[in-house]
């Protein structure tokens, strides 16, 4: 019964360390401009936002792949745009709503 407490207290902390890590892969982001991203990634960016102002792109790592997201304003929103390294679309939502899968 004595180990009951030790065991337990060394379980809840190594699953709070394993999410640490998964969340610390995911906050890999780097600021970049346009021009940095690889030409396949640019013009998809650029067809989906149209005329619409590109606030920033962020290049980071999910999953142990390069992901480049533009955030752009359309209409007064921030709506963000995801690519890979050769330019294939992967996602868009509007910023605060990723979970619900709004589409741009």
């Amino acid at each position: 019964m004595k180990h009951i407490i030790p065991t337990i207290t060394v379980a809840v902390g190594l699953t709070l360390g394993a999410w640490t890590l998964v969340y610390a892969e995911e906050e890999n982001e780097q600021t970049v401009q346009m021009s940095d991203l690889p030409t396949a990634a640019q013009t998809t960016i650029k067809e989906k936002t149209g005329s619409n102002q590109i606030i920033k792109i962020e290049k980071k790592t999910e999953e142990g792949k390069t992901v480049y997201e533009a955030v752009v304003n359309k209409n007064g929103k921030e709506w963000s745009i995801e690519v890979n390294e050769q330019g294939k679309f992967l996602k868009e939502y509007q910023e605060g709503k990723e979970e619900k899968g709004e589409k741009y």
